[in-house]
């Protein structure tokens, strides 16, 4: 291994930033850039209405509503650290594409709102991160704002979500009299001024906090409360440990507020000092480490149009071992060819730049005319799969309806790059001529007529079909499936890659076809192989 490939992968950081709907995770994301430099002013996400819009969203429909609906990949320096930042859609209805991003990371940093506490949506996320171990950072936001006590907090943080808590930072008072975090990992006091957007605000050192200085800037009775949480927290909260942090059962806890810029330091600082390098990553015939010499890596999302003006389409590509070079070849497996990595991009929120060099842990963009898709494994000569790039079965169904039969090609090929996208999932059925979209959150089929639309000028509708499941089917016996096949049409349908699907009236009739054809293959997601 050289000295170089070592040195470029400790310095790298590459993490997710998942959280309900609206608990603040753009702006912290903003905030984050901001400090990394990337950016000279943070878009505050609520004044939509306003031109400025956030810097990471850069969707019309995202910029409409002020939501994250696509995952945001930027890339900063911070202290000498290469950072990889990818921001996941946080709506109510958020995609698949969410849960292939924390496919692509090694750490995540949770966002909770003060106010409300746990919510559904970051117990679905735990759930996928703690499917991979993922090491969890947790920011509690709003502290401006009137919430929930940070001790109840912890407490719903751990009976909900399983994992221990451990704060590293200590708010003093919130709401109207929020004064400030004392950051217990490095014993510094950093106070609060409402509306300051300031980077890097030195911190009061504090060896003691019987220190008279504590009561001179904080008042006396402010002062007594932070002394008694400390002590108790001495007592009763579980000590970081860093072990137990990488291996996913305890997670460090920071308070602030990310629209007032408050907090965020000190987590990003922890989260430098803290967060794991890129580590091995799992493939079907090996473990592929990072300090390998070859280059290998994996396609885990595809977004076409970023520049509608070009119909562009990048494939967003992580590096798990080797260094990337500019002009290398690479071979694509799934096709079996040889390709020329000659056109790479790295992002920074808006912007991109060409890049000619890359190392394990980053995510650059390939330019994709087609050839390219989620799962997608390059390597020099060694076949190799990484694993765990999953399409998951959907939820809801919505048929498409054609408003100009003329359109009919461009709305077969939107579909199908959406689908490549992983956007939404698209069914034809054996029998008839419809186009059955199948998705995780029906926020998506809003998505997508607005997509087809904008991208590929057609206009169409959606209504709703009676499918509550779908299922992959497959069985090595193919005179059984081929039986299965001619049994079953009417209820049978192609995805978008050919996969034939099962497509389930309710959870009733799914269960009933599973006990009458015990030799079938009944699956909810899919890998990407």
């Amino acid at each position: 291994m050289s000295k170089q490939l070592e040195l470029e992968i400790a310095k790298r950081r590459t993490f997710g930033i998942i959280s309900h709907p609206d608990a603040g995770k753009t702006t912290l994301t903003e905030k984050l850039l901001l400090f990394g430099g990337a950016i000279n002013m943070a878009g505050a996400v609520k004044s939509r209405k306003v031109e400025r819009h956030a810097t990471s969203d850069w969707m019309a429909i995202e910029q409409e509503r002020g939501i994250s609906v696509t995952t945001s990949v930027m890339k900063f320096t911070y202290r000498d650290f290469e950072v990889n930042l990818l921001d996941t859609p946080g709506h109510q209805d958020f995609s698949e594409d969410t849960y292939r991003v924390l496919t692509a990371v090694d750490s995540a940093v949770m966002v909770i709102d003060s106010a409300k506490g746990v919510e559904a949506q970051t117990e679905k996320l735990m759930e996928v991160c703690r499917m991979r171990n993922t090491p969890i950072i947790t920011f509690i936001n709003k502290l401006d704002r009137e919430g929930q006590s940070p001790l109840d907090l912890m407490a719903e943080i751990e009976e909900k979500l399983q994992i221990e808590c451990t704060p590293l930072s200590w708010p003093i008072g919130m709401g109207k009299t929020f004064k400030g975090v004392y950051n217990l990992f490095h014993k510094t006091l950093h106070l609060f001024t409402p509306g300051q957007n300031i980077r890097n605000i030195k911190g009061i050192v504090i060896e003691d906090l019987n220190d008279p200085k504590v009561d001179e800037l904080l008042g006396t009775q402010a002062a007594d409360d932070l002394r008694e949480d400390i002590e108790l927290l001495e007592g009763a909260a579980n000590p970081f440990e860093h072990d137990h942090y990488l291996k996913a059962s305890q997670t460090p806890v920071f308070f602030g507020s990310a629209i007032n810029n408050f907090g965020i330091q000190e987590m990003l600082d922890c989260f430098i000092e803290m967060a794991p390098a890129p580590g091995p990553r799992k493939a079907i015939s090996r473990d592929v480490s990072p300090t390998e010499e070859p280059f290998s890596g994996f396609v885990f999302k595809i977004q076409a149009n970023m520049n509608p003006a070009h119909r562009d389409r990048i494939a967003f590509f992580r590096i798990c071992s080797g260094k990337f070079s500019r002009g290398m070849k690479v071979k694509h497996h799934r096709l079996g060819k040889d390709i020329t990595l000659a056109n790479a991009t790295i992002f920074m929120a808006q912007e991109r730049a060409n890049v000619d060099e890359a190392w394990p842990g980053d995510i650059i963009g390939l330019h994709n005319h087609g050839t390219i898709k989620i799962g997608d494994t390059f390597t020099p000569k060694e076949l190799l799969q990484f694993t765990g790039v999953p399409n998951f079965a959907p939820e809801h169904f919505r048929r498409v309806l054609l408003k100009d039969p003329l359109k009919m090609k461009q709305l077969q090929k939107g579909l199908i790059q959406l689908a490549e996208e992983g956007a939404i999932q698209v069914f034809r059925p054996l029998i008839g001529a419809d186009y059955i979209m199948g998705a995780v959150g029906v926020l998506q089929f809003e998505v997508t007529m607005a997509r087809l639309k904008n991208e590929y000028g057609v206009k169409a509708v959606y209504e709703p079909v009676n499918f509550q499941a779908a299922r992959w089917v497959k069985c090595e016996d193919k005179k059984a499936m081929d039986e299965f096949e001619r049994k079953n049409q009417a209820a049978l349908a192609r995805d978008s890659e050919g996969f034939l699907t099962y497509l389930a009236e309710n959870e009733w009739m799914l269960n009933y076809f599973m006990e009458k054809w015990p030799g079938i293959i009944f699956e909810k997601t899919r890998e990407n192989i």
